[in-house]
């Protein structure tokens, strides 16, 4: 298999791990079934506390670091961006869409700001403040989600500019709004679940 293909599908296996579903099967608890029924970090800090939350953001954020690292590291991506961008958008697909549950995976977030960890430092800093800052003045996780991804692009664009990591931007941002297509329309009816106390994607 050539680099153009093996990189992005190595990407797209990283991010098929559920960690959260694993670390909740270790505990012996449902995550599917427990909360609002998601693999990601928020659920599983509502489930099983803010040790196993913090443990499995950390975990979703690997997912997307460490194939650009590994790309950088061993393949072509410091002089093909677009294999590069190619490999942020597998490891985000593989997050949202995993081969290993049946293509029934999380929302994207965690995993989108680890590849932007790698790839644009200053972006995802820019995307977690208004995380952060959305987040706590509407206490909604998803607002504040929602709003990071719209902002990201931007980010890119102005810091790390390139036509294949921009369009990458834009494909992760999509990507999260429509995993929280269910979230959005519990926003507009009022009827969203908060979230009391630190927020986490």
């Amino acid at each position: 298999m050539s680099n153009n293909f093996f990189w992005p599908v190595l990407a797209y296996l990283a991010g098929s791990i559920p960690f959260g579903l694993l670390f909740a099967r270790i505990k012996g608890v449902d995550l599917r079934g427990s909360g609002s029924g998601n693999i990601g970090a928020t659920n599983v800090m509502r489930v099983m506390g803010k040790g196993a939350g913090f443990l499995t953001l950390l975990a979703d954020l690997a997912k997307g670091f460490l194939p650009i690292v590994l790309l950088r590291l061993v393949g072509s991506g410091l002089s093909d961006p677009g294999i590069l961008a190619l490999t942020g958008l597998g490891a985000v697909i593989g997050h949202c869409y995993p081969l290993f549950l049946g293509f029934r995976g999380g929302k994207g977030v965690a995993t989108s700001a680890g590849v932007l960890l790698a790839v644009c430092p200053s972006a995802l800093c820019v995307a977690a403040a208004i995380f952060l800052i959305v987040a706590r003045v509407t206490g909604f996780v998803s607002a504040g989600s929602l709003a990071a991804a719209a902002i990201a692009p931007a980010g890119v664009h102005f810091f790390c500019p390139s036509g294949p990591v921009e369009l990458m931007a834009w494909a992760m941002a999509v990507l999260i709004w429509w995993k929280h297509k269910e979230n959005i329309r519990r926003l507009l009816r009022g009827e969203e679940h908060g979230w009391k106390g630190p927020p986490m994607v």
